[in-house]
């Protein structure tokens, strides 16, 4: 009678329930695996093979066939060993049959027959904890990032040797405790080290507490990255849900750690600008999360952004809308979560200080035209402010005189998300991410501020929506003033966060 053990496999971000069928019959020794099985997990049969004889079991002299349903799933990875030996081993006697009900097996097997850690332990556990599966059964490694879903016993081990004495009694593997949540800090950067540039951490401040896209255009050494790279340190800390939906894209792409198996700390990625469009969105032909995933519930920085490929850029124009980027294959479509605030960073020309009234610029209009174009006007739409950053004044940096530090600029920052949260009724609701019928109920202007707003757009000519996200930057900073209503002051300062759109196009 063939044993059944369970197991999961992982398709994009989410796990899926596996049968693993183990059939001994007599006839020709040779093992057969069927149900869609990739390169690895074919191969799995020689190192189960290895390690359950170096671990002092039999391998069965039968013909083996080993059936991973739904059949029609495409099953990937490593992570089926340790359940198709489980599987060998009641079939054979050496486990009991109790062992393997109501629990879900998943690992790697090394040929002397230690555990080995796998990717996308944390959805599985969440299947099981949906599924009504009592016990998850992991490497020991993988034993805090399954951990942390409560509901389910984790037993981890590191031989597999270790299980089989469990099963009978003969040994009690180490408690595994979850990591503790504790909202960790970028403690060794603060806003504080900023010199100069008031306009900018306005700016940062604006944009953290709305959740809006930011572009800084400014010549090399004006403090762009430094910027950047202080925005996390403004933002709210991560609910525990955050940190859990971010810690499960991680576990996927294989980029939790025994010492860092939970993401407490809002992503900050920063992709060189030779980075593919796969890398950058997510694909491949078994498609893993991307650049924009990864930064999932943090900030994406590009650096030097005309020089990005120009069809990676392009991608990014949906996954800014929806907040998820789909991939469609030909087995079928993936979705990933992909809800972050872009930071782009460039300089005004190639030489990068066209504008500066301290250099001269060597490009020409012909050259300074071209290196614009490569950012699209649509792209460009869908970055609510366009900031330009001067380079700081000698006299400023010689200065003994610091900014306010993060900590300060955070507490109002919070402040304002709270007062959009409670406005829109829905946790994690920010104005960045209002559409345009929301727009219109929430974002209404009083009588000075329409007639402002409406020779903004006939002197700039604003499309539909840069005129939508000028309202929504109103909002914002009206929600950082504590007022319910969008004064013209309020309209004045997200007007002139626009007011680079023309310069952008041409030269």
């Amino acid at each position: 009678m063939p044993r059944r053990v369970f197991t999961a496999t992982v398709v994009g971000i989410e796990a899926f329930p596996v049968e693993v069928e183990v059939d001994l019959a007599f006839g020709l020794p040779g093992t057969t695996i069927v149900g869609l099985p990739d390169s690895a997990v074919r191969e799995s049969r020689e190192r189960i093979r290895a390690a359950l004889r170096n671990s002092g079991y039999d391998y069965p002299d039968r013909k083996i066939t080993i059936n991973l349903a739904p059949a029609d799933v495409r099953k990937e990875g490593a992570g089926f060993d340790l359940p198709m030996a489980v599987g060998l081993l009641a079939a054979t006697g050496s486990l009991p049959e109790t062992a393997v009900e109501g629990r879900i097996f998943l690992g790697e097997l090394a040929l002397d027959g230690r555990l080995k850690p796998v990717r996308g332990v944390l959805p599985v556990a969440l299947l099981a904890r949906r599924k009504g599966f009592s016990e998850l059964v992991v490497p020991r490694e993988n034993g805090p990032e399954a951990a942390l879903v409560p509901g389910v016993r984790v037993l981890a081990f590191a031989h597999l040797s270790e299980l089989v004495e469990f099963f009978h009694g003969r040994f009690e593997p180490e408690p595994v405790t979850p990591p503790s949540f504790s909202s960790g800090s970028l403690a060794e950067v603060d806003l504080a080290d900023i010199i100069g540039q008031e306009a900018a951490r306005r700016a940062l401040e604006v944009a953290a507490a709305g959740g809006h896209n930011l572009l800084m255009i400014g010549p090399p050494g004006a403090g762009k990255t430094m910027l950047a790279r202080r925005l996390p340190t403004i933002l709210p800390e991560m609910s525990f849900e955050e940190a859990l939906e971010t810690t499960r894209i991680y576990s996927v792409a294989g980029l939790l750690s025994p010492e860092r198996p939970f993401i407490t700390v809002r992503p900050f990625r920063s992709p060189h600008h030779t980075i593919s469009e796969v890398g950058l969105i997510g694909g491949g032909t078994q498609p893993r999360p991307g650049e924009i995933s990864l930064a999932h519930n943090g900030v994406l920085f590009l650096d030097e952004l005309p020089e990005f490929n120009r069809r990676a850029l392009e991608a990014l124009r949906e996954p800014l809308e929806e907040g998820r980027v789909t991939i469609t294959r030909a087995t079928g479509s993936l979705t990933f979560p992909a809800r972050f605030m872009l930071v782009c960073a460039m300089n005004p020309c190639r030489c990068g200080y066209y504008g500066d009234t301290r250099r001269a610029c060597r490009c020409s209009p012909q050259e300074i035209r071209r290196y614009r174009s490569r950012l699209s006007g649509p792209l460009l739409d869908r970055l609510d402010i366009h900031l330009e950053v001067p380079a700081v004044d000698w006299r400023e940096l010689s200065a003994d005189r610091r900014g306010e530090p993060s900590e300060v600029v955070r507490e109002r920052v919070l402040q304002a998300r709270l007062r959009q949260e409670r406005r829109y009724g829905i946790p994690g609701k920010l104005n960045a991410h209002l559409s345009a019928r929301e727009v219109q109920e929430w974002c209404r202007p009083d009588e000075a501020g329409r007639r402002l707003l409406e020779k903004a757009c006939e002197r700039l000519g604003l499309s539909a929506r840069a005129y939508h996200r000028v309202l929504k930057l109103a909002r914002t900073i009206a929600d950082l003033e504590g007022s319910e209503v969008i004064k013209a002051s309020h309209l004045s300062e997200a007007i002139q966060y626009r007011t680079l759109d023309r310069p952008l196009y041409g030269y």
